[in-house]
């Protein structure tokens, strides 16, 4: 068989599109003028992004401080341009460490109170060359079953190069790890992985009651912090948020959300964050993160230390618009967090749902299977410190009349 046909019959054979996790044709969607995907942003100004000569605002964005049009931060990074240049061409190992990657790394195990950090050109590949470094042969991860893509993508990179064993326990759900972890052999090591604020729903993984179950049972135990650094503990994640600084063994961090840029860090023990230094293939393997992208983390930290407020008001924020749709009778889960889905289930409904919206001069997000469990579609909203009240009154009275013109579930 022609390894194209499939292509081919993604897009004309309703089937197809349904093996391959999609419970509807893309064309469809598009025919009827509700695809919400891949919609070219012609200029952004954080919380307001123009589309077609249309001004929308922008409550789809992973930008919680609403750093990426801060004054200092964008000079930090046209600075560094004109000192290094646009890349360093190279990796860590070789021509790509700079004296700033060094003083990033530092800043950022000061600010999640680690022993060291080490920075990836991306998020993704934190996650992707991490686990499987710290993994050995017939050694056990135990996830979260709505863990993030990145951390499921290393552990099966784990399983396929050192058959590395997996187990998956309920969803926020500390008394099942506890139950899966107590009937598990002593010998070999563990490691246990959740997300710190889970990207989809915006709810906060229960540290309190996990620390205690993995020291109990003497296992590892990391925190993926991609959309809690900024946002809880004072901005410093969630083991802050819980006052366990210091009892979490590995923090993964991303700077593509409220650190304004991309790419990604490990933090622990120097010694763990050394062998990951060796031994990650997705770090070895990989250009270094460019200077720009460096300057505008630090300029960001800075921030963050010097306009704690920021902070303060992003939850705030988050804190209204959960209260006043769950107030208007929509379902939007268990999110505690500026993350708020609007959970609608069909996926055709949450696409009339968005179109609804953007016609508004709204810009949210679709997520649908298989980025969410089928028949659970959603629009996934999120928040910024830079949304005026005035923004935020907006929103919510589209979401008032939202409720009457489609059929929404409770």
């Amino acid at each position: 068989m022609d390894l194209f046909e499939k292509c081919k019959g993604f897009y004309s054979d309703p089937k197809v599109a349904q093996k391959y996790g999609y419970p509807t044709n893309p064309r469809t969607a598009q025919a009827l003028g509700l695809f919400p995907f891949f919609i070219p942003i012609e200029q952004s100004e954080g919380t307001e992004v123009f589309i077609d000569g249309q001004k929308y605002i922008m409550i789809g964005s992973n930008n919680y401080l609403g750093l990426t049009g801060h004054p200092n931060v964008r000079e930090a990074a046209i600075e560094a341009i004109r000192k290094y240049g646009t890349s360093c061409t190279g990796s860590r190992f070789l021509n790509g460490t700079l004296h700033m990657h060094i003083e990033l790394e530092e800043r950022l195990a000061k600010w999640t109170g680690m022993e060291a950090a080490l920075v990836f050109s991306t998020g993704f590949q934190v996650n992707l060359g991490t686990i499987p470094a710290i993994m050995d042969r017939n050694d056990i991860i135990v996830t979260d079953k709505e863990v993030h893509a990145s951390i499921i993508d290393g552990v099966r990179m784990a399983k396929a190069q050192k058959n590395v064993h997996a187990r998956y326990f309920k969803h926020n759900d500390p008394g099942d790890l506890d139950s899966i972890l107590g009937g598990l052999d002593k010998d070999p090591g563990k490691l246990v992985i959740v997300d710190g604020v889970f990207s989809m729903g915006g709810d906060i993984s229960p540290l309190s009651e996990i620390v205690p179950i993995c020291k109990k049972h003497g296992v590892r135990f990391l925190v993926d912090d991609a959309h809690s650094l900024g946002v809880l503990g004072g901005g410093r994640g969630t083991a802050h948020h819980f006052d366990l600084a210091g009892q979490v063994d590995l923090i993964m961090g991303t700077f593509s959300k409220s650190f304004a840029s991309i790419g990604g860090f490990i933090a622990g023990p120097k010694e763990a964050i050394h062998w990951i230094q060796i031994f990650a293939r997705s770090f070895m393997f990989s250009a270094s993160l460019p200077p720009p992208n460096v300057a505008t983390v630090l300029a960001c930290l800075d921030v963050m230390e010097q306009e704690p407020e920021r902070i303060e008001r992003v939850n705030k924020i988050g804190e209204r618009v959960r209260t006043e749709l769950r107030g208007m009778g929509y379902n939007i889960g268990h999110s505690q967090t500026p993350i708020i889905p609007i959970v609608i289930g069909d996926i055709m409904d949450t696409m009339k749902a968005w179109k609804i919206m953007f016609a508004a001069g709204i810009y949210t997000n679709v997520a649908a299977p298989p980025a969410v469990p089928p028949n659970a579609s959603l629009l996934r909203t999120s928040y910024m410190a830079t949304h005026t009240d005035e923004q935020i009154d907006r929103v919510l009275e589209t979401f008032k009349r939202l409720k009457n013109q489609i059929h929404l579930p409770s």
